[in-house]
């Protein structure tokens, strides 16, 4: 007997979109059929036309907590997640104190998320000067690699890595095969104009040129390739290194790369002056240049899409004053990060597949996940999410799970109702409520 059957016209497969029925048992998928074979589980359910995927998995996620859970927090950040289908986080080192750039700090960051978590949440450990001996130490606990600046961070307990530094932090992390996520600024090449009006967004948008980041990744792809170690280039926001990438890959580098939702939603054309909601690191650059994220993304040179959600308090995000240049920039978006994206991505013509590739099946690489999460397969993990891709809302502030609900997405009608979460075969999520708390656990390398 199995423990769940889910029947539904429209099963995203990693062989396309198929009818059928998924059988579970002990929280891992047991097989997928073409109908149900009789009473052969205990609970039942026929979604119909709604779309079951697997659940999404997000690598890029500032939590906060603990020492900064004013911000954000382990129990409405997982709760954020489950409502938007995530049943997979993987936790930011820093915004957190301290910082998770030694072993002790790690060992802080696991007893704040225990018993808090609504989904499975793993972390990455800080890569800063002088935490050398460190990295081995966090290693050895379970992170699942590594995330390191090449400029101010925005916290200054987590100071930006210098290229002698990467000199020696990079073999080790290539020895153990893991992940060196890198934030590609190199704010020393060269020098923007000076602003004048901080409340500007073309301002803001002149004071991070696309040469900071153009230059940084040119850096990670030569350390890549001396190194072998393997770079994974977060939230790519200029297109004009799209080239160099493809480059890098043609010649068998391990480089991997992310973008964000915002950065293919939004336009800098479209943002309101004083608007700081949208205010983010790099910042959301103009259409033209979006449209080649775009591009990149249908062909695989970008590998998938993640949030990066980073909130903060009302009064750093300098909503009164409507200060680009003094607010914090970060963009909080954890929950909308399915209907975000599907809503873009349907107006291109863009079909369920895609999304399942670019929220589930390739963020399962990054941390070691991919041969139990992100497809739904026979032997992989119950993490499912059931939604509608027809079906569209207005976001509010009230529905969403968010510490604070600060986002450039309010009042948007979005495409893609999440209506069911499920982890590990349990429902977590449904229709706005949450049926258990905190099934979520640890994942550790």
């Amino acid at each position: 007997m199995f423990d769940l059957a889910i029947s539904g016209k429209n099963i995203c497969t990693p062989e396309g979109m198929r009818e059928g029925v998924v059988l579970v048992k002990d929280g891992i998928i047991a097989d997928i059929l073409p109908s149900l074979p009789g009473e052969v589980s205990k609970t039942a359910i026929d979604i119909g036309k709604r779309v079951l995927m697997p659940g999404i998995i997000d690598p890029h996620v500032h939590i906060n907590e603990p020492g900064r859970t004013d911000w954000e927090g382990f129990a409405t950040a997982t709760r954020s997640a489950a409502a938007g289908g995530i049943t997979t986080l993987v936790d930011m080192p820093l915004n957190s104190s301290p910082v998770t750039t030694t072993g002790d700090a790690f060992d802080q960051k696991l007893a704040a998320a225990k018993e808090q978590l609504q989904v499975n949440c793993g972390f990455w450990g800080g890569v800063v000067p002088g935490n050398l001996t460190e990295i081995e130490k966090l290693i050895d606990k379970g992170v699942l690699g590594f995330k390191t600046f090449l400029t101010h961070s925005g916290i200054d307990e987590f100071p930006n890595s210098t290229e002698p530094y990467l000199h020696q932090v990079m073999p080790i992390i290539a020895r153990y095969g893991l992940p060196l996520l890198v934030h590609c600024e190199l704010t020393t090449n060269v020098q923007p104009p000076p602003v004048s009006n901080e409340r500007s967004y073309q301002n803001y948008l002149s004071s991070r040129p696309r040469k900071w980041e153009d230059d940084a990744i040119a850096l990670m792809i030569r350390l890549c390739e001396q190194y072998q170690c393997r770079v994974h280039i977060v939230h790519l926001s200029s297109a004009n290194s799209i080239e160099q990438i493809k480059q890098a890959r043609q010649k068998g580098l391990p480089i991997t790369v992310e973008t964000a939702q915002h950065y293919l939603y939004f336009n800098a054309e479209e943002i309101p002056d004083a608007q700081t909601p949208y205010k983010c690191a790099p910042p959301i650059r103009e259409k033209e240049n979006n449209e080649q994220l775009w591009q990149a993304l249908q062909e695989g040179v970008i590998d998938f899409v993640a949030t990066d959600h980073s909130p903060a308090p009302p009064a750093m995000k300098e909503i009164n004053s409507g200060n680009l240049m003094k607010a914090w920039g970060g963009i909080a978006s954890l929950q909308l990060a399915l209907p975000v994206l599907w809503t873009a991505a349907r107006k291109r013509n863009l079909q369920v597949s895609h999304i399942a590739q670019w929220l589930c099946e390739k963020p399962a690489v990054l941390p070691g996940l991919q041969k139990r999460k992100g497809k739904i397969s026979k032997g992989f993990d119950a993490d499912l999410v059931v939604w509608d891709p027809d079906s569209s809302f207005r976001v509010t502030a009230e529905a969403l799970h968010h510490k604070h609900k600060i986002t450039p997405y309010i009042n948007l009608e979005l495409y893609g109702v999440v209506e069911q979460t499920w982890l590990a075969g349990q429902l977590i999520f449904e229709q706005g409520n949450f049926p258990v708390l905190n099934k979520g656990k640890i994942i550790t390398s």
